[in-house]
């Protein structure tokens, strides 16, 4: 009697699935794909995109042409350009697993060892166990502990020296080492247990990899459009390789110092969560089904760490970089911060992250940076896993989708004058909190995709910037022009090389002069 039940229920719930199925199929049939550029044979539709426009320029003006949501052909492989959030959200969030697929290019194949990162990886069981220990590794030190809120405070506190020192010289600097540095120390304490001082040779030599990374990975490439161009000689290509080269050798190095020394009664960092996890997938041979065994390679745990570390210190560094070029075109909004550091924290101490909730001008700043200038104009693309739609659009498997964040953040039926810079569009009325402007605002992406350094990221952006504001009035040498608005566009978008003074507070002075402890 049971196995006549169990029957039944069988069929009643398989003949759901294929009525469902059928359901769906019709939908599809009966709806078209987006609108699409012209496309040739190999090249697809490259010739369209010839332009002096960046990417993510060139498709938020292609909107007006093609409208919000379009399709082209980067050589044999069709993309769909997302420029509005409703789009942007269903790929993100309410098809997140749909759409959780990436893509396999010639640069992210270099860089992650055929894809065996979290960032440029496909979807698969193996990607979802990274994900699931990096996200319980990096919460091991969760926001707002007191042991990350203390390594960031130890950086801040380097750099403020750093500048104390420097304000002294009176002299202008280039002050994107120094914050290179901090936020990569930052990273190599969660992932290595350690840091960096000022001139250290394996430092400066990570200096030098990690840009020729960003300069080359998913810049526009065309021997990523066309991969059969990568048998000619390609400069990015050999760059790209001897960095890679010499990011793996440091991240061997940190990998089998730690393999030496490694207790399971002690978890340091990082590397020692995931060389934790390896030991216990293998011990366990953890499996989510009969044809996938879970668990960790060497060259997984290596290209995870290398994940964090390239997209830990390049975008929070950049966003920093960004945030400085911002206060000095507007020394209003600076002062503003100053003001309420001085109204709300005062001489008598550093800022800590208990401070967020009562510094609503500082951190509107910070969202504001990151709309006007987004870290990642184009997100990396996601792949349909299964023939799909989007609105009314139908999208088949396979097919690329491109969600241009810039567009989202600079729509104008969304944000107020989206070319100015307004941290009151993030404010209340009364300017005393926090709101939401816009539900196109999506700096850290979202879903199972999102980015997984969202809170670390953001702690670092409100201590490092509270602390160098508090004592120093940043600008520009008299007479100088003020720094390029226009970003170099890469995997990232950077701001073209500038040069700083820094001017102690006069509170800040006198503390100094009068031989009170500094915090």
């Amino acid at each position: 009697m049971a196995w006549s039940w169990c029957l039944v229920v069988f069929v009643a719930v398989l003949t759901l699935l294929l009525v469902l199925q059928a359901k769906l199929r019709i939908s599809l049939e009966g709806r078209r794909g987006p609108p699409s550029l012209p496309a040739l044979p190999i090249i697809g539709s490259l010739l369209s995109l010839r332009s002096a426009r960046q990417p993510h320029l060139l498709f938020q003006d292609l909107q007006a042409k093609y409208g919000p949501t379009y399709s082209l052909m980067l050589g044999s492989h069709q993309a769909v350009i997302v420029n509005h959030y409703t789009h942007a959200k269903e790929v993100l969030l309410k098809k997140g697993k749909i759409f959780a697929g990436r893509p396999r290019t010639v640069t992210t194949d270099l860089l992650t060892r055929g894809g065996k990162d979290i960032a440029f990886a496909d979807w698969s069981a193996s990607w979802r166990l990274q994900r699931k220990i990096v996200h319980g590794a990096l919460h091991m030190f969760g926001e707002g502990s007191a042991s990350i809120e203390k390594i960031i405070c130890q950086e801040a506190q380097s750099l403020c020296g750093f500048l104390s020192e420097w304000t002294r010289s009176g002299l202008a600097l280039n002050l994107s080492p120094e914050l290179t540095r901090a936020v990569t120390n930052v990273i190599c304490c969660l992932c290595f247990n350690s840091s960096y001082r000022k001139g250290d040779p394996e430092f400066e030599a990570m200096l030098q990899f990690s840009q020729g990374i960003v300069d080359t990975v998913a810049k526009d490439s065309l021997v990523d459009i066309l991969p059969w161009l990568q048998i000619f000689p390609n400069a990015d290509l050999r760059l790209l390789k001897e960095c890679v080269s010499r990011r793996d050798s440091l991240l061997q190095k940190k990998y089998d110092e730690h393999n030496a020394d490694y207790s399971d009664h002690v978890q340091r960092d990082v590397l020692d969560a995931l060389l934790r996890a390896k030991r216990s997938a293998e011990n366990n041979n953890v499996t989510e089904s009969t044809t996938e065994t879970v668990s960790l390679s060497d060259d997984q745990v290596l290209m995870i760490v290398g994940d964090i570390f390239g997209a830990g210190v390049e975008t929070t560094a950049t966003v920093l970089k960004w945030a400085i070029v911002y206060l000095i075109h507007h020394p209003d909004v600076q002062r503003g911060i100053q003001e309420e550091l001085d109204i709300k924290v005062g001489w008598g101490r550093t800022p800590q992250l208990s401070d967020r909730g009562s510094l609503p001008y500082l951190e509107a700043t910070i969202k504001e940076v990151l709309r006007i200038r987004p870290v990642a104009p184009l997100f990396f693309p996601h792949v349909a896993l299964s023939d799909t739609s989007l609105g009314d659009f139908v999208v088949k498997k396979g097919v690329r989708v491109i969600i241009n964040q810039w567009s989202l953040n600079h729509d104008e039926s969304e944000w107020k004058d989206p070319e100015r810079f307004d941290p009151g569009r993030f404010l209340n009325s009364d300017g005393t909190g926090l709101e939401m402007s816009s539900p196109s605002y999506l700096p850290f992406g979202a879903g199972i995709r999102g980015c997984l350094g969202e809170g670390l990221a953001k702690m670092e952006l409100f201590l490092f910037l509270s602390w160098m504001l508090q004592r120093f009035t940043l600008g520009v040498p008299a007479g100088q022009a003020l720094p390029s608005l226009e970003g170099k566009f890469g995997v990232i978008l950077q701001p073209v090389n500038y040069v700083v003074t820094a001017t102690s507070r006069p509170g800040w002075e006198n503390k100094v002069r009068s031989g009170e402890n500094l915090p």
